[in-house]
C-alpha cells in the first residue's frame, strides 16, 4: 500500500482527495494536515510514502514545508498541487526537493497515478509540462540556483556517460527510455542516475533535470 498524506488548507479539498484516493486499491490516506507546520509533525509521525502538498497555506507554505521534508533525509516523497502549471512557486518547490507537480482539477485516475509515479520514484511526473516548467524559470537570471548549479565545475566529476544520462533525465526520460536509448540494461541506467545524485547532492530526478537546466547543460528552449 501506498502511504498518503494530504496537505491542503481547504477542508473540501482535503476530503475530495481523500475519499478520491481511499477508492484506489494500493493507496491508504494515512493523514491530514491544514499548514506546513502540521505537514512537516505529519511526516514524522506517520512517515507516509507521498505528501500531497498545497503551496499556499498559512502559517508554513508548501515550499518551506517541502525543504524541511527533503532536509530531514526522510524517504517520503512530495507532490505538489496547483491550480496552473506555470506556477514560479512550483518551480521553487521543485528546487526545494517536491518530486513533481499536480493540477488541482486533475481527474481521479489522474491523481492516482500521479502518486503512483512520485512514489516510485522512477519517472518525473507530466514531463513535458514539467520541463516548460523548468524551461520558463532556469532561464531567468534573477532566480536562486541550486547550490551545484552554482558551481560552473559542479558537473565536472561526471563522467561522459552520467552527464548524457543527466541530459536525458532532463528531457523527461524514464531509466527504460534511457536504457533503449542508449543500449544498456536499465540496471545500468539506475546505477548511473544514482551515482549522478550522490556526486551532485541532489535529491531525486526532478532536481537532477532542474541542474541540468540551470547548469546549462540543456538549453532552455
Amino acid at each position: 500500500m501506498i502511504k498518503v498524506l494530504i496537505a491542503d488548507d481547504q477542508m473540501m479539498v482535503r476530503e475530495g482527495f481523500s475519499v478520491l484516493l481511499g477508492a484506489m486499491p494500493d493507496i491508504e490516506v494515512v493523514g491530514e494536515a491544514v499548514n506546513g507546520i502540521e505537514a512537516v509533525a505529519r511526516v514524522r509521525d506517520l512517515a507516509p510514502d507521498v505528501v500531497l502538498m498545497d503551496i499556499r497555506m498559512p502559517e508554513m507554505n508548501g515550499i518551506d514545508a517541502t525543504r524541511e521534508i527533503a532536509a530531514a533525509g526522510t524517504a517520503t516523497k512530495v507532490l505538489v498541487l496547483t491550480t496552473f502549471d506555470l506556477d514560479e512557486y512550483v518551480y521553487e518547490a521543485l528546487r526545494a526537493g517536491a518530486s513533481g507537480f499536480l493540477l488541482k482539477d486533475a481527474s481521479a485516475r489522474q491523481l492516482a497515478d500521479g502518486v503512483r509515479v512520485v512514489a516510485s520514484g522512477e519517472a518525473l511526473l507530466a514531463p513535458s509540462v514539467t520541463r516548460r516548467l523548468i524551461t520558463e524559470f532556469s532561464k531567468l537570471s534573477d532566480t536562486p540556483k541550486l547550490p551545484a548549479a552554482q558551481n560552473p565545475g559542479a558537473y565536472g566529476e561526471l563522467t561522459d556517460r552520467e552527464t548524457e544520462v543527466l541530459v536525458l533525465i532532463a528531457q523527461g526520460l524514464s531509466n527504460s527510455e534511457i536504457a533503449e536509448r542508449l543500449v544498456v540494461a536499465e540496471s545500468t541506467i539506475k546505477t548511473h542516475v544514482s551515482r549522478i545524485l550522490v556526486k551532485l547532492g541532489l535529491r531525486d530526478r526532478t532536481q537532477a533535470a532542474v541542474f541540468a537546466y540551470e547548469a546549462r547543460l540543456v538549453t532552455p528552449g
